[in-house]
């Protein structure tokens, strides 16, 4: 939803609509991915050429230095926006933060690999 030009979300907080600054959120959340992702920049970039198809040392160093310097895309992203698409493959896989009345970051639900042992992969 945009108000007087900003973006917000909004908070149903027991029928009282509030609405929250997305940049805030947003930056919160971002700060949040980032934390996961430090010093975890080699495996996760292995990893996205491997999905890619291109397993090449150019390409594993090339995200590694996007993944390195992630920060600094911050701004453009938030310029931009996350694209729609984006966001609802985020909601149906599983992602979801939850934020109190003021905008803060109470908790982020990430999706998670099936554990393994259970039925159907040959254990």
């Amino acid at each position: 939803m945009v108000v007087g030009g900003e973006p917000c979300y909004v908070v149903d907080d027991a029928g009282f609509r509030i609405h929250i600054p997305s940049e805030k959120v947003d930056r919160q959340v971002l700060t949040f991915l980032m934390d996961q992702i430090q010093g975890k920049e080699d495996v996760i970039s292995e990893q996205t050429a491997k999905m890619m198809g291109q397993e090449d040392i150019f390409t594993k160093a090339m995200i590694e230095n996007q993944l390195k310097n992630i920060d600094k895309q911050f701004d453009s992203l938030l310029d931009s926006g996350l694209p729609e698409n984006a966001r609802m493959y985020l909601g149906m896989t599983g992602f979801k933060i939850v934020i109190d009345h003021h905008g803060d970051l109470i908790r982020v639900d990430q999706p998670s690999a099936p554990e393994r042992g259970g039925e159907g992969d040959g254990e």
